[in-house]
């Protein structure tokens, strides 16, 4: 994409400031922390509910950027850049995708539903591209931002366009199919997915359909509810059932080994069509593909062979610990330019090393030529400043001038046979390839081998769950995130890194040799050390950490080492006790306190905080109350007396939603970072984390009266199948949570634990599940959720989520 900054100017019906309209405009941005931005970006400066674009103009102007959409002009900054000013920068971004997608005149695909949308769009590609050169979302950019992005791609040497729509409330589908403009509509499973944006299915239901008005055809599964709003529009219908003989297409479905069967009548026509899947949910999304294939007239030895070949689609970026100290981003089955850009930005964000590598294979559906493709591709790689790059496949072989330090291999065969000829360490490797040359042997060979237990981070859900709490402060309220013991048992050094990429103020660890970690790690955050021990003053200070001091005799045993240092206003935290009687100064040391710190030059009071007792039970709700005007009182007499005027902050995750008048200057966001709440309607809210993973290791089928496990705890009373999993208490899962108490989930199901929970096993009952060796098993996450498991073992879920044992590895990834 290129164009004339000059046309925005009309496409946006903005306002011009600056001095060279003529400038060429190569690519859309909206994240100030991107190194692809340079001097051909219009950067739009979009405006949430807790960041504000504007606000980091001044810094992309120092790296290059001169070409602005905005609401208003820094006034400092006038003179250095371009400016298009407009009432709503995100309106102005969905117009100018809106004018952009007007341009081209082939069929656009357009999805929208509760569920399946990212999986059928990704299965549609794979059909549909041998005979189409297809422009589609990246990943599952379906929002409001997301969608406007994905149809900015769009060039000249596309001919076909799949795009999703995801919305969560009422008035947002119009939005997005003035930017669409789908001529063909897809209308995926409707589920509970974002149900708290309606008030009900139905509203839901004529909210999506939104985005097929000006469509030629919707195909969709009859069902009354959907017929009842598509027969208010005016597009045709293409519709299937399993129940509905009425419908256009009407299929029954048997299972066969492992795959589904389809028997199909369309018309007078019968036949049949094989799907690798035998769920239910993999079986629908695939006769969502199959309709399209009908309706674009495939012929059936066409349609079944490539039905046939689908796979599972993997949706997100993985990162993952490798040999010899390398951190691994998993990006191993896609390949084209957009995701590109958004997996090399993902690597920035989660670098862990100096050294950043990565491995390429050829890249598809570009829309563009070879020599311009990887122009483009060598632009984003340098600007991304990596350090080496090999390149597998002939195409992208052949542009090997291209990129830094590039190493080539013909296929990935090649690349193997070739492995210990490569040196792999203390780096960051991005492994991204099209899904045909199964990079996923690449993977394998660099993965650091753990056993089968994994703990999955979803990092989209700590992004959502930070913004939700910030969506609850003042714009003026700063945020401190704790991540101490080892960031809630998710992974210290990931989430502090997600965070400083979401730019809040503090970091908040229990002891200094967390925040040395984090720091040594390359943490440029400040971090508060909350329970520092005066053994460890000296190292927090060589580390540029901040104490929280809580008592006389640590503060002047601070000072000491201090003034020895000849320091000069080093930041401290001062804490005081207003109720919680565990750590702080109490109201009868405050005048000692400020005779210690008055004149005093090598500390300076950056804050003053205490901790509130029952900010999650409202029953205690005059005692919070009662701790709110005390720290008033004493934090006030502090300011006043020492002539400071510091940050106070006093309210835990609870306190944010229960007493928004005392949010002062910053608030501490702990558990509901990691999706648990201790109020139900809030938890709605809030996305599930850590997702707690193992395999069936075992299956064994035994009789009654034979029994499981140590001590005999469980009798069989009739013929039972048990399966064994490779956890256990070594692994933090309680004993408690055994012997018919606990659960785990195997396809969707309930499996109960039975006997004593083993150091490193435990045993489930499988007698009414369908599974096999080697099938995947939830601990904990969805279900059953660590707030479910606390509350049956009487704790917290704090407990449960960090007595995860660090040797079970865990898996960061992105949607």
């Amino acid at each position: 994409m290129n164009f004339n900054l000059k046309n925005s100017v009309s496409i946006l019906n903005a306002k011009w400031f600056g001095s060279n309209p003529e400038t060429t405009i190569d690519t859309i941005s909206i994240d100030s922390r991107s190194l692809q931005n340079g001097i051909h970006t219009l950067f739009f400066a979009l405006v949430g509910h807790n960041n504000d674009g504007h606000n980091y103009i001044s810094a992309l102007i120092e790296k290059g950027v001169r070409n602005f959409v905005v609401t208003h002009i820094p006034e400092e900054l006038k003179t250095k850049a371009n400016f298009l000013v407009v009432e709503n920068t995100l309106e102005a971004l969905q117009q100018f995708a809106s004018h952009h997608r007007s341009q081209f005149d082939f069929p656009i695909i357009g999805l929208t539903g509760s569920n399946g949308k990212t999986i059928v769009k990704e299965w549609l590609n794979f059909l549909l591209s041998p005979d189409y050169n297809i422009v589609r979302n990246p990943k599952s950019y379906n929002s409001q931002v997301g969608v406007p992005l994905s149809v900015i791609a769009i060039n000249e040497k596309h001919n076909l366009g799949i795009f999703e729509a995801g919305i969560s409330k009422v008035n947002e589908m119009e939005k997005l199919e003035t930017i669409i403009q789908p001529t063909i509509g897809i209308l995926t499973n409707i589920g509970s997915a974002h149900d708290e944006g309606f008030s009900n299915t139905e509203e839901k239901i004529k909210e999506k359909l939104q985005l097929f008005k000006h469509s030629e055809i919707v195909i969709y599964q009859k069902k009354e509810i959907v017929d009842k709003h598509l027969k208010e529009g005016k597009s045709k219908t293409f519709s299937w059932s399993v129940t509905d003989k009425t419908a256009d297409i009407f299929l029954s479905k048997k299972s066969v080994l492992d795959k589904t069967v389809l028997h199909i009548q369309q018309g007078n026509q019968e036949f049949e069509i094989r799907i690798p899947f035998q769920d239910d949910a993999s079986v629908e999304n695939s006769i969502s593909c199959l309709m399209i294939l009908l309706y674009f007239k495939y012929d059936l030895e066409t349609i079944q062979n490539r039905i046939e070949m689908l796979f599972p689609v993997e949706m997100r970026l993985e990162v993952k610990n490798g040999i010899n100290n390398i951190t691994i981003i998993d990006d191993s089955y896609s390949s084209d330019f957009q995701s590109l850009k958004i997996a090399l930005d993902f690597l920035e964000n989660q670098k862990q090393h100096h050294k950043k590598t990565i491995i390429l294979s050829d890249i598809v559906e570009s829309g563009l030529t070879n020599e311009e493709l990887y122009s483009k591709v060598s632009n984003l790689i340098i600007s991304n400043k990596i350090t080496r790059v090999i390149a597998i496949g002939t195409t992208i072989s052949a542009f090997e001038n291209k990129f830094p330090n590039c190493v080539t291999f013909e296929n990935t065969e090649d690349f193997v046979a070739n492995f210990d000829r490569l040196t792999f360490s203390n780096e960051t490797i991005l492994i991204k390839g099209a899904r045909h040359f199964q990079f996923e042997n690449i993977v394998s060979l660099l993965e650091e081998k753990t056993h089968e237990t994994v703990l999955e981070i979803n990092l989209n859900a700590i992004s959502h769950n930070l913004n939700f709490f910030k969506s609850k402060l003042k714009s003026t309220t700063k945020m401190m995130v704790m991540v101490k013991a080892f960031g809630y048992g998710s992974g210290g050094f990931e989430i502090a890194k997600l965070l400083e990429h979401h730019k809040v103020d503090y970091l908040g660890v229990a002891f200094a040799d967390e925040g040395i970690s984090l720091k040594s790690a390359g943490i440029k955050l400040p971090i508060m050390v909350l329970n520092p021990e005066t053994t460890s003053f000296s190292a927090i200070i060589q580390h540029q950490l901040e104490p929280e001091i809580y008592s006389l005799k640590g503060l002047k045993a601070f000072l000491k080492i201090a003034e020895q240092r000849n320091l000069e206003h080093f930041p401290i935290h001062i804490k005081i006790d207003t109720g919680m009687h565990r750590l702080g100064f109490e109201e009868e040391n405050i005048d000692e306190l400020i005779a210690t710190l008055k004149s005093n030059k090598s500390v300076s009071v950056k804050s003053i905080l205490s901790h509130m007792a029952t900010s999650d039970d409202l029953k205690h709700i005059d005692f919070a109350n009662s701790q709110i005007d005390l720290f008033e009182k004493l934090s006030s007499k502090l300011m006043n007396e020492l002539q400071i005027q510091p940050i106070r902050h006093i309210l835990n995750t609870s306190g944010i939603s229960n007493f928004p008048k005392a949010q002062y200057d910053m608030v501490r966001l702990g558990i509901g970072l990691y999706g648990v709440s201790n109020d139900n309607e809030e938890q709605k809210y809030l996305e599930n984390v850590g997702t707690l993973k193992s395999v069936i290791s075992q299956i064994k089928f035994i009789d009654s009266g034979e029994s499981v496990g140590y001590g005999r705890r469980f009798m069989a009373s009739k013929a039972t199948k048990i399966a064994t999993i490779p956890i256990g208490y070594a692994d933090g899962i309680s004993r408690h949570w055994g012997n018919g108490t606990g659960f785990v989930t195997i396809n969707n199901q309930k499996a109960t634990i039975i006997g004593s929970i083993c150091m490193d096993m435990l045993m489930v009952d499988i007698t009414e599940i369908n599974c096999k060796e080697g099938d995947s098993v939830i601990i904990f996450g969805e279900s059953p959720t660590v707030t479910y498991i606390a509350n049956q073992l009487q704790t917290i879920p704090y407990e449960i989520l960090t007595s995860i044992s660090q040797r079970v590895k865990r898996v960061f990834y992105r949607e």
